[in-house]
């Protein structure tokens, strides 16, 4: 197994998470907060992708599928296209808010296929290139693909987790 195997194998572990986290739940259900300060099903799943959608356009040096593709029309948010989620507000997190759960998992499916298409690419020696030096020590491509997997799975795990939770 090759390091883009790897990483392929994971964002896929991230897309069937993602699938089967919300698929089928209804918009009331997506939007679903265990309390005044947590994150719902869909604000996680957006969030999630959005990061991944920023970060690894950000190392191929490609486009956003979220403004690329129109996905940030689609989704009507409001607050600008470049918004990912970090740092929102329970406000913000309570804007987010989606007519179906096919919306979520059809921007998650785009980034996936641009994610995969790109670490595919990827041999041992790209896995060295410093993406970020704003932090020390700066961080590698590798570092930044292990922690969007990392983040990712995280915060799909948490929607799942909510998903048990609905009434």
């Amino acid at each position: 197994m090759t390091s883009a195997d790897l990483l392929v194998d994971a964002f896929g572990r991230i897309r069937e998470i993602v699938h089967r986290a919300v698929g089928g739940l209804t918009p009331e259900q997506l939007a679903h907060r265990v309390n005044g300060e947590a994150n719902s099903i869909a604000w996680l799943v957006w969030h999630l992708t959005r990061i991944q959608d920023d970060h690894i356009a950000e190392a191929a040096a490609v486009p956003q599928v979220w403004t690329a593709k129109g996905w940030d029309e689609r989704f009507g948010l409001p607050f600008g296209p470049a918004q990912t989620g970090y740092g929102h507000s329970s406000e913000q997190v309570e804007a987010v808010r989606v007519d179906s759960w096919e919306l979520l998992t059809g921007y998650h499916d785009a980034v996936h296929e641009q994610t995969v298409a790109y670490v595919e690419t990827l041999g041992d020696a790209d896995l060295e290139r410093i993406v970020d030096r704003s932090w020390d020590p700066p961080v590698t491509l590798g570092v930044r693909l292990v922690s969007v997997v990392s983040d990712d799975l995280q915060h799909a795990g948490q929607a799942g987790f909510i998903r048990g939770l609905l009434p």
